[in-house]
């Protein structure tokens, strides 16, 4: 009995979103992957709040209720500097270390591990920051508590994710698997910070 194929309209609901993420990603891959950071950085943010809220309900402690203005803050932080700096960051090494270059693997790796990570942590410190309406002096106060701490987490937790990111993902979407890394990445931040 031959088999016959289903057109694509007909195809499942994650099908038709993977099949739309990418029409998007080609015909505009830096708003495309902001609005995907702005996103999963939300939603980051949100799943840090509800495990805050689950521990202490546990521990019989009030819960708060969900702070759409965090949520809101990490969005934009996702949608204006995630998306695109990442978007040129991911695009300008593969004309720096392209993979004709016999060390490609460690040269990429460590400078993302050793350059970008600190200072695009530095980066999310400040603008938070600036999105909070904090004054310097909490900026300070933030980056000597929980910087070097959040940067020690950041190099255990992110280098095997950017080891396979930077080598075997394809470029264009090397953002959205960062960003879906990312989603639980900020979680911990959002708890960290404060």
């Amino acid at each position: 009995m031959p088999v016959q194929s289903l057109p694509v309209r007909d195809g499942s609901f994650h099908f038709r979103l993977l099949q739309q993420y990418l029409i998007l990603l080609k015909k505009y891959p830096i708003l495309t992957k902001s609005v995907t950071s702005g996103i999963l950085s939300a939603l980051g943010n949100l799943l840090s709040q509800y495990l805050e809220a689950r521990k202490k309900a546990k521990h019989g402690g009030p819960v708060n209720e969900i702070d759409v203005a965090g949520a809101t803050r990490y969005a934009m932080f996702g949608l204006i500097i995630t998306g695109p700096v990442s978007h040129f960051f991911y695009q300008l090494m593969e004309v720096w270390m392209p993979t004709t270059d016999p060390f490609c693997i460690v040269k990429r790796l460590l400078l993302d591990r050793l350059i970008f990570a600190p200072g695009f942590l530095l980066l999310f410190y400040l603008v938070m920051n600036i999105l909070e309406a904090k004054g310097w002096e909490d900026f300070e106060r933030k980056m000597r508590r929980s910087y070097w701490t959040a940067l020690k987490m950041n190099w255990k937790v992110w280098t095997p994710f950017t080891f396979i990111n930077i080598n075997f993902v394809p470029v264009q979407f090397r953002v959205l698997f960062a960003n879906m890394i990312a989603l639980f990445w900020y979680a911990y931040l959002a708890t960290v910070r404060k």
